[in-house]
């Protein structure tokens, strides 16, 4: 299996799924860190991968979702986008409501 199928089949596999630098118990930048707040705080159960753990993972996914910059968040399959974007949604409420309609 080539790595740009083994990341849409990743996607397509969990619910909610965060690309991010490190982990969420130690997140490698400051956008990481921010968009694991964000999802903690709505209560998520979401799956990560460490980008700076897997050079082909973080060099293919660009082209896969069609978003330059990490971290990206996909919920349902579909990307949500990044930190800013993921904090937007959490401010307005958004984000909560889209992450309860994944886990259910």
């Amino acid at each position: 299996m080539d790595i740009e199928q083994k990341l849409k089949d990743q996607i397509a596999d969990n619910d909610i799924l965060i690309y991010m630098k490190g982990t969420p118990y130690e997140p490698k930048c400051g956008f990481s860190a921010r968009t694991v707040q964000a999802l903690v705080e709505c209560e998520a159960k979401f799956s990560y991968v460490d980008i700076l753990e897997n050079n082909e993972v973080r060099s293919t996914l660009p082209s896969v979702s069609d978003w330059p910059t990490f971290p990206q968040v996909f919920v349902s399959g579909e990307l949500i986008g990044g930190a800013d974007i993921v904090a937007q949604m959490h401010e307005s409420g958004e984000l909560k409501k889209v992450l309860e309609e994944a886990s259910n």
